[in-house]
């Protein structure tokens, strides 16, 4: 092997093997300079691309910058596609543009590779019109351009183009389904797109990804059908991708959870080998006990959790905190926050103040609550904590709270009919009639109106 092979496979290995350290492209690239190695234009192609590709694309413009300025160095339709895939990774537009006219004069105006890269980096940067320009200008398309076009439409939320893309697509692929699929599950439209899956599985005839299984988790959460579960579970454990990929184990364990089978979850969860399972397995499995009401379990699994060496994260403690709330463990409850706070130094959110508060709330504590409220800083004070320990007084029949809380109800946002009735409730629960009706008549007065409220939680 000649030197600059050496040299290639001492780039390959040493990128490859830190392919997002900025530090190790920079001393390949040093090395590179000095053994003047660079002047080999596939070379110097390899940085350009780990500096577009990865998280440093500002790098990548900087280098052609500079390479402009050497005499005889001619670059190729390579160098173009990566510098137009930096312009995406930045969203560009000018950038993009500037080296789309530089791909043309240079006589890559119909090369595949540098087309479907524009039309990647046009889509990024949120120019559809200049994207399908480009598209349908080109003389041949292979599956990656169409999937770029399609891809795009579904990031900006054009389902209509991006179905008619599809139907348009010659020899669709595992990637072009799985790319529609998602786009309706980030529209929310969950009934179709389950019925995509189950067309491209059962009828087309493609084979799901782990990547397809993941884009179809959010519509069977949302559709609360145990049977899809078990429809993905089956193919999962079928394909081998249950064994091998903890993330489809851990959306499963999340989607039967959600679905109401608690204990099939619990199956999923044993399923997983101890040395696998990470924070979002464990975190699932807490946080499908607290929607069960099984707050013994999810302290138990907390606990054990943290045997394993795993740091809980925020969700992992609002999760825990949400199973005592619902469980009445109050104490200990207050025990894993603190423990949050002061041990892990992890800051509260307002979801952990409401659950908090909420907690508290159910068990008749109160006082405790209000002076939690009270603490909450102001960047983050939000009316719907209030609200949730205004409906406690309502609960408890607290009139003397009640009345404070909703008088800091009124200050911090306009007047809602909801907490005037709150309030009134309140009265009338312990015999005060005459003031639950001034309550009544002040929220007519002043017009306040009673709108389709949601839950905290």
């Amino acid at each position: 092997m000649g030197v600059v092979g050496r040299n290639c496979s001492y780039i390959l290995f040493m990128l490859h093997q830190h392919p997002s350290n900025r530090r190790a492209i920079q001393q390949v690239h040093c090395q590179l300079l000095v053994r003047n190695d660079l002047r080999l234009l596939r070379v110097w192609n390899f940085i350009l691309r780990q500096y577009a590709l990865c998280v440093f694309p500002q790098e990548a413009v900087s280098l052609f910058k500079q390479q402009c300025s050497q005499v005889g160095f001619f670059f190729d339709s390579f160098t173009y596609s990566f510098l137009i895939k930096a312009s995406a990774n930045l969203t560009q537009f000018g950038l993009g543009k500037q080296v789309h006219c530089l791909s043309n004069k240079a006589g890559f105006h119909d090369n595949g590779y540098v087309q479907t890269a524009l039309v990647d980096m046009y889509m990024k940067c949120g120019c559809l019109v200049d994207a399908q320009k480009v598209f349908d200008e080109m003389p041949k398309r292979n599956s990656v351009t169409w999937n770029a076009l399609l891809t795009g439409f579904i990031r900006w939320g054009d389902l209509v183009s991006a179905q008619s893309v599809f139907d348009r697509m010659p020899g669709k692929n595992v990637v072009s389904w799985t790319g529609l699929l998602d786009g309706y599950t980030r529209m929310n439209r969950f009934h179709e797109a389950f019925s995509l899956f189950q067309r491209m599985f059962l009828f087309q005839g493609i084979r799901p990804s782990e990547v397809t299984l993941l884009a179809i988790f959010p519509a069977i959460w949302n559709l609360r059908d145990v049977g899809f579960c078990q429809l993905v579970h089956a193919y999962g454990e079928k394909s081998g991708y249950n064994a091998s990929d903890v993330r489809v184990m851990n959306c499963l364990l999340d989607a039967y959870a959600k679905c109401g089978s608690i204990g099939c979850a619990l199956r999923v969860f044993e399923e997983i080998l101890d040395e696998r399972k990470n924070l979002v397995t464990w975190t699932s499995i807490i946080s499908g006990f607290a929607m069960h009401g099984m707050a013994e379990e999810a302290s138990k699994s907390f606990r054990k959790m943290q045997s394993t060496g795993l740091t809980p994260n925020r969700v992992t403690f609002l999760s825990v905190i949400n199973a005592c709330s619902h469980g009445g463990l109050v104490d200990e409850g207050l025990e894993f926050f603190k423990k949050m706070v002061n041990e892990y130094a992890i800051i509260p959110d307002i979801k952990h103040y409401g659950s908090l508060i909420d907690m508290l709330g159910r068990a008749g504590r109160l006082e405790e609550a209000e002076k939690i409220a009270k603490e909450i800083p102001d960047d983050i004070g939000n009316v719907v904590v209030w609200r949730v320990l205004l409906g406690a007084c309502s609960f408890h029949g607290n009139v003397e709270m009640g009345e404070r809380v909703t008088s800091k109800i009124m200050k911090m946002e306009k007047e809602y009919g909801g907490d005037y009735i709150l309030l009134s409730n309140i009265f009338a629960g312990v015999g005060r009639y005459a003031d639950s009706e001034r309550v009544r008549r002040r929220m007519d007065r002043k017009n306040a109106a009673k709108v389709t409220g949601l839950s905290f939680f």
